[in-house]
């Protein structure tokens, strides 16, 4: 794996090239009640990721939905406990977990109103976790769009890592540009200049008419059929848009995760496997640290009806000689 290491143990070039290769927990703890959208998040889960090469996973959690309306805006204890569970068992595995907030959709509709508790969920959330090693990151916000403006976003978004850094002074802390996490907008954010503890995410479905074919969720129709052949033209524009999140990477020393990639299952095995391929080797070269969406539902890269992996995406991720 082309992936060099920059810096001392500390910094957050050594932690993102040991985030690596890794995978989203997706279609769990983000959903409504985990359960509720298929998958449940299993121990022995971590065991074929750590066994398959993987070195991280993210753990998305839906925290709005378990936690009170009203300040404090406590998180329910049970659900807590949950997640302190996934957590710890992959901790336990040596893989580095990223956490985050997911599917906040109030903040998104109406930021102002909710500003308060996603601040008062993390002073929470960095509290409880502040004696985890330092394998344990946290990621503020999963796609910041809808009325999350480049400026609301800005203040937001410092204001808890402030707050995360009372008690959480040298923890890893994912950052996001709006937009949903989309390349494009890395030269909107504003971070503080001192804080060396910062990885920012992007989340990269490009093309969307591929990535996204029959997908009923969205809101235009997207024809399925579609294959990515991997031509020069193709290859370009993936390339293009990597290069454009390297040059702000470099010009800020923020390293770059990708958190979220992937094609939904509607596309061909054969496209999809190519796409895969062709994306993480790039990412890569420019020491990118990257998390498959997802491990086993709709773009999944295990079948846990067969229980067993869908070793073309599986070797388009980690390829064999590695």
């Amino acid at each position: 794996m082309a992936m060099n290491v920059h810096g001392r143990k500390q910094d957050a070039w050594y932690v993102n090239a040991r985030i690596g290769r890794g995978v989203n927990m997706g279609n769990m703890m983000e959903a409504p009640k985990e359960g509720a959208w298929f998958a449940r998040l299993e121990e022995h889960y971590f065991d074929l990721i750590k066994e398959a090469g993987f070195t991280s996973v993210r753990i998305p959690v839906r925290w709005s939905a378990h936690a009170s309306s009203d300040e404090p805006y406590t998180i329910d204890p049970t659900f807590l406990k949950r997640v302190d569970q996934a957590v710890e068992q992959a901790l336990a595995r040596d893989l580095m977990v990223i956490l985050n907030i997911h599917h906040y959709h109030e903040f998104m509709e109406d930021p102002a109103a909710h500003e308060e508790r996603l601040s008062g969920i993390w002073k929470q959330l960095s509290e409880h976790y502040r004696n985890q090693p330092r394998a344990l990151c946290f990621e503020v916000l999963n796609e910041p769009t809808g009325k999350v403006t480049p400026e609301i976003w800005n203040r937001v978004q410092n204001n808890v890592l402030r707050l995360i850094r009372e008690t959480n002074p040298e923890r890893i802390v994912f950052v996001a540009p709006v937009g949903w996490n989309r390349i494009g907008y890395l030269k909107l954010l504003t971070l503080p200049a001192d804080d060396q503890n910062l990885i920012a995410s992007v989340h990269f479905y490009e093309p969307f008419w591929f990535t996204h074919q029959g997908a009923g969720w969205v809101k235009r129709d997207i024809p399925v059929g579609e294959k990515w052949l991997g031509t020069d033209e193709q290859k370009a524009e993936l390339v293009a848009d990597l290069d454009e999140a390297a040059r702000w990477s470099k010009k800020h020393n923020i390293p770059i995760n990708v958190g979220e990639f992937g094609a939904y299952s509607k596309a061909d095995m054969e496209s999809r496997a190519r796409w895969t391929a062709f994306l993480t080797r790039e990412m890569e070269k420019r020491d990118m640290s990257w998390n498959y969406w997802e491990f086993c539902s709709s773009f999944g890269v295990y079948d846990p009806t067969k229980n067993e992996w869908r070793e073309p995406l599986l070797k388009a991720l980690i390829p064999a000689k590695d």
